[in-house]
């Protein structure tokens, strides 16, 4: 049979009779080496395709119907294993053009088990896991690139400098910023905001002025601007949602007035899973000469982001919640606010000048980036966005769309379930409450089935609060998760609510 062969440091697995890298990935997956040739990396993982049908705003969107293909997801020209010999294991499909078995290979630690059963990680709202392609570009930046950067006088200052600045310069492109010089390196969205808070807004606020927010924001956009507004005795007005969880944009337009100062709002909420109108609230917020600030932690792993056509004035995300590593994210803002805004910190990295009577400062993104930064984990966003570009964001969101809408319909078959956050437009997120089991009840008992979901208020108490509750099981999908693992989770909950 004619193969071709996958080489390991100048090694032919096949010469000693064992099964290649991608091999052993088939059979994790379920599809047995024998069944099919050996197959090349672009095998594996085909170029991805664009869709266009998505639209992120307050406009619907259509989304493909999502199907099981008919080639094998190895090798195009082989026949697909029919389900029924796939030995106990779910027929896998594809995100976009990538068979989700390959996703899955990509990441190690789905191969964990977790009280006797195969992890099932739907805890996706409050953190992603890391593909191999960022954990090993991680540990190449230690093994071949560590130090400090920017003006070094030696090769291994100018190997973390390149790679710290490509990094900076595929969040640009991946948020679509004009310029890398848009891009600021922060511990996640939360510094973020605060930065955004204290170096752009604080400055600009008297007593009375206002400050807009939505009703379904994380603490992390709520607390930050309440400091800010009790230093400087301004106001926070709160943009309503209806029964469904959706802004009422009729009422977010009546709190607009001659003290309006900034607007700050949750693209997605953590909460309920709502995509907020964003382009119409930063169309409302700009025809009144307000800014805005798009928290984008749990839009940037779901929805196809472009900064500039939406025309955010700031934007920010965190690494770990987008596939990269903890501790590291990014704030954008346009060249206008950021030569406007106050230094956050003060230190070394981000002066052009010191003496003891005054200080210059440097211009963006340098102003901001006081010390030594997260240089290894920034080089790992860089990695992880990579990786999701290489998939495609609109198939990514396609295909979530689709687990999202099978987990909606199995749950709302359980008697006494009720979901929480039913928005038309909505990704990711399936909240529920079980009539007589608790929180820590319910997620106690997915645990002892292998499934990771969250349970409690989600740092967004108000938004809860909106709906009567102090809290929820939150399970959240990604694009590695698969149909049976939704299956799963609705059996696992039947057997919860029936255990009443």
């Amino acid at each position: 049979m004619s193969t071709t062969t996958t080489r390991f440091a100048g090694l032919d697995p096949g010469e000693f009779g064992l099964p290649g890298e991608q091999e052993l990935a088939a059979l994790a997956a379920g599809y047995p080496a024998a069944e099919y040739p050996r197959y090349s990396a672009t095998d594996f993982r085909p170029e991805p395709t664009e869709f266009f049908g998505f639209k992120t705003g307050n406009e619907p969107y259509s989304l493909p119907a999502f199907f099981t293909p008919t080639v094998s997801p190895f090798n195009p020209a082989a026949p697909a294993r029919p389900p029924a010999q796939a030995a106990g294991r779910e027929a896998l499909p594809r995100v976009g053009d990538t068979p989700l078995s390959a996703i899955r290979a990509d990441f190690p630690i789905l191969s964990e088990t977790v009280e006797g059963h195969p992890l099932i990680w739907l805890d996706n709202s409050a953190t992603t896991q890391r593909p191999r392609q960022v954990i090993d570009r991680i540990s190449r930046y230690y093994e071949h690139e560590n130090s400090n950067v920017h003006r070094g006088a030696h090769t291994l200052a100018d190997r973390s400098t390149d790679a710290y600045e490509k990094a900076r310069a595929t969040v640009a492109s991946f948020i679509g910023a004009p310029s890398p010089d848009n891009i600021i390196w922060v511990r996640g969205a939360t510094e973020g905001l605060n930065l955004a808070a204290q170096a752009y807004v604080r400055p600009l606020l008297r007593a009375g002025d206002e400050i807009i927010l939505t009703h379904l924001e994380h603490h992390a956009n709520i607390v930050p601007w309440q400091i800010i507004a009790q230093e400087t005795g301004a106001v926070l007005r709160v943009a309503p949602v209806d029964d469904s969880g959706q802004i009422i944009v009729s009422e977010y337009l009546k709190l607009f007035n001659r003290k309006t100062r900034f607007v700050s709002a949750a693209h997605v909420s953590n909460a309920l899973g709502t995509i907020a109108p964003i382009e119409e609230l930063i169309s409302v917020a700009h025809a009144r000469g307000v800014r805005i600030c798009v928290d984008g932690a749990q839009s940037a792993s779901h929805l196809p982001i472009d900064v500039a056509a939406l025309d955010a004035d700031f934007f920010v995300f965190s690494g770990h919640k987008i596939y990269g590593p903890t501790g590291i994210g990014a704030l954008y803002g346009k060249a206008d606010a950021l030569e406007e805004a106050a230094p956050y910190q003060g230190g070394g990295n981000m002066i052009e000048d010191v003496s003891f009577e005054r200080t210059l400062y440097r211009q963006a993104p340098a102003k901001f980036e006081a010390g030594t930064g997260n240089i290894a984990d920034a080089v790992g966003l860089g990695a992880a966005l990579d990786y999701v570009s290489s998939i495609g964001l609109a198939g990514i969101a396609a295909y979530e769309h689709e687990l999202l809408s099978q987990g909606t319909r199995e749950l709302a078959k359980i008697p006494g379930l009720r979901l929480v956050g039913t928005a038309a437009q909505k990704t990711s997120v399936l909240s529920f409450v079980l009539n007589g089991v608790s929180l820590e009840q319910a997620a106690k008992g997915l645990n002892s089935r292998g499934i990771a979901v969250r349970a409690g208020h989600h740092c967004a108490q108000p938004i809860l609060r909106r709906f009567g509750l102090e809290g929820t099981v939150r399970p959240s999908v990604a694009f590695y998760n698969t149909p049976g693992e939704i299956e799963a989770l609705a059996r696992a909950v039947r057997e919860l609510a029936g255990s009443r």
